[in-house]
C-alpha cells in the first residue's frame, strides 16, 4: 500500500478504517468502550444509509412526490398509506394505541404473505423440481454416467423426504399412553436428522470459511497500512 498515492480524504478513510479495525480487535481483551465506541458508529452509520435509502427509494419517490406534484388520482391513492402510516404513529400513545391496530394487522399480514410466497415460490418449488429433474433421463448429458445421477436424484430425494418427515409431528395417542409415532416414521425422521445435522455442518463451514477469509484480510490492512508508513 502506497499511502502517496491517495489523496487526502482517501487517507482520513483509510486511518479511520485502521482505527475502527483495532478498536474491533480490541474485544480480544473483552468488552471495552473501544469496541462499544466501533459498534456505535457501525450501528449509526447503518441506520443513517438505510435511513437515506428509505427516504431516497421508498418515503419521497412514492408518498411525498406524488401527494405535492401528482395528478388528483395519484394524491387520492397516496393518502391511503398516509393514513396507515399516521394510525401507527398513534402505536406510541398508549391511549389511542387501538386505533393503530388495523395498520398494524394490515401490515403483518402483507410481511407473512410475501415471506410465505417468497418460501413457497423461492425454495419449496425450486426443491421440487430440481430432485424432479435429476430423474429426466432426456436431460443427462452423453459424458455422465446414468447409474451415477440417478444415485444422485436417489439421494437428494430420500434427503427431501425424510427432512419432510422429521417436521412432521403427527401422532397417535393411544388409550392410557403418550401421543406416539409409528415406528417407521421415526426411522425415517432419524435419516432427515442426520441430513439435517449435514446441512447444518455444511452451513457452518460457509459461515466460518466467510469470516476467517474477513479476518485474514483485515490483518493483511492492517499490515499493509503499518508497513506503507514505513
Amino acid at each position: 500500500m502506497n499511502l502517496a498515492q491517495f489523496s487526502l480524504p482517501e487517507l482520513v478513510g483509510i486511518l479511520l478504517g485502521f482505527v475502527l479495525t483495532l478498536f474491533v480487535f480490541s474485544y480480544i481483551f473483552g468488552d471495552n468502550a473501544l469496541f462499544r465506541i466501533a459498534m456505535s458508529v457501525f450501528v449509526g452509520v447503518a441506520s443513517a444509509y438505510a435511513g437515506v435509502v428509505a427516504w431516497y427509494n421508498v418515503i419521497w419517490p412514492q408518498l411525498f412526490r406524488p401527494l405535492i406534484f401528482g395528478s388528483q388520482s395519484e394524491r387520492l391513492f397516496v393518502l391511503i398509506p398516509l393514513l396507515f402510516c399516521g394510525l401507527l404513529l398513534l402505536k406510541v400513545s398508549p391511549r389511542f394505541s387501538r386505533i393503530g391496530n388495523p395498520a398494524l394487522a394490515f401490515m403483518v399480514g402483507v410481511g407473512v404473505a410475501a415471506a410465505i410466497g417468497g418460501a413457497v415460490l423461492g425454495t419449496i418449488f425450486p426443491q421440487i423440481s430440481a430432485t424432479i429433474n435429476l430423474f429426466d433421463m432426456d436431460a443427462v448429458n452423453v459424458d455422465e454416467n446414468v447409474i451415477w445421477q440417478l444415485v444422485q436424484g436417489g439421494m437428494i430425494l430420500v434427503g427431501t423426504l425424510t427432512t419432510l418427515i422429521y417436521f412432521q409431528f403427527g401422532a397417535v395417542k393411544t388409550k392410557g399412553r403418550s401421543a406416539t409415532r409409528p415406528a417407521w416414521l421415526e426411522w425415517l425422521s432419524l435419516v432427515g436428522q442426520i441430513f439435517i445435522a449435514i446441512t447444518f455442518g455444511a452451513l457452518f463451514a460457509g459461515v466460518f470459511s466467510a469470516s476467517l477469509t474477513a479476518l485474514i484480510e483485515r490483518l493483511y490492512f492492517l499490515v499493509s497500512f503499518v508497513l506503507s508508513l514505513f
